[in-house]
């Protein structure tokens, strides 16, 4: 059995994403990783920092984003493609730039690739998700934000990304998947402020265009507001190894808001939003009644095959 890790990344350390612990969180159980590298602005040194990388495992493909691909972040599906397109393994392993995976999980998930190659019912695996937001101690489980998404997929069933990255389709349907029995630490929205608001203006770009981009943010502050923390639970775990350092650079706390009332003259955060703390507290209670994820909308990415 063989496993391609494969990613896309452009502008990785202008904006701060960790792609080179990324790929190495996950690096030990793959036979080889493709990652298409966009070429990015003169100030970025993303190659460099993937080519820092001690290991013969991890092959680059130099790429151009096209400007006509990024209304509606279909630019990011056909980068993904590109990279999933070089995969020679059985199963593909995806993650994105600011997505690590915790090196406890690493044998459990091989173990599920083992059990479930010559399964042919089953197409992918599909991971739990823990968001952090403004520091690596508070996390989101507010409703809006994904509690799962597909990340390993079989090779060679025509699946393929869609839309804007977000999940994979075979065939224009959510590919059938089992549970990876296993979690993916979500990093995006751990920055600093002002590198956190260069990421929404980027993210901005390639969904609604640049020149949309850059009017919604002439007047915007330079800082994102993450709003107050206190009422985010507090992670009490460990974080992955290879996110140590970043872990310990953290060095903007004193921009954070601990406590308060969010600021009312911006536009509130999903999980301060009325209807999404009602939805959050009836997700809440069915999961501690049914022990299980519990998500009060019809969006799925996948189909998820229960028995498996």
């Amino acid at each position: 059995m063989k496993i391609s890790g494969f990613s896309m990344v452009r502008n990785a350390t202008k904006l701060y994403y960790p792609i080179k612990e990324a790929i190495e969180s996950i690096l030990p159980i793959c036979d080889e990783f493709i990652v298409a590298v966009g070429e990015g602005d003169e100030d970025d040194y993303t190659r460099e920092r993937i080519e820092s990388i001690d290991s013969d495992k991890v092959k680059i493909i130099g790429t151009v984003w096209d400007e006509e691909d990024f209304k509606g972040g279909r630019v990011n599906a056909i980068q993904t493609n590109i990279a999933l397109e070089e995969c020679s393994g059985d199963w593909c392993f995806y993650l994105q730039a600011d997505e690590v995976v915790h090196e406890k999980y690493l044998p459990i998930i091989k173990d599920r690739c083992i059990e479930l190659l010559d399964d042919e019912e089953v197409e992918g695996l599909v991971f739990d998700y823990r968001h952090f937001w403004g520091d690596y101690d508070h996390y989101q489980i507010s409703h809006g934000w994904y509690k799962r998404e597909v990340r390993i997929i079989k090779n060679n069933m025509g699946v393929r990304s869609h839309n804007s990255a977000q999940g994979f389709r075979r065939d224009g349907e959510p590919v059938k998947v089992a549970h990876a029995n296993a979690e993916v630490f979500h990093y995006g929205w751990v920055r600093p402020p002002h590198y956190m608001q260069n990421k929404r203006r980027a993210l901005d770009s390639v969904h609604i265009g640049k020149k949309e981009a850059k009017e919604r943010y002439e007047k915007a502050s330079d800082e994102f507001d993450y709003g107050p923390l206190d009422k985010l639970p507090v992670y009490k775990g460990t974080h992955p190894k290879v996110m140590e350092d970043w872990v310990a650079k953290m060095d903007w706390k004193n921009k954070l808001q601990y406590s308060g009332k969010p600021n009312q003259y911006r536009k509130p955060h999903k999980h301060e939003k009325r209807q999404n703390k009602i939805l959050t507290a009836i997700e809440q209670w069915l999961e501690r009644r049914f022990g299980s994820k519990v998500y009060l909308s019809g969006h799925r990415n996948y189909e998820l095959l229960g028995d498996k």
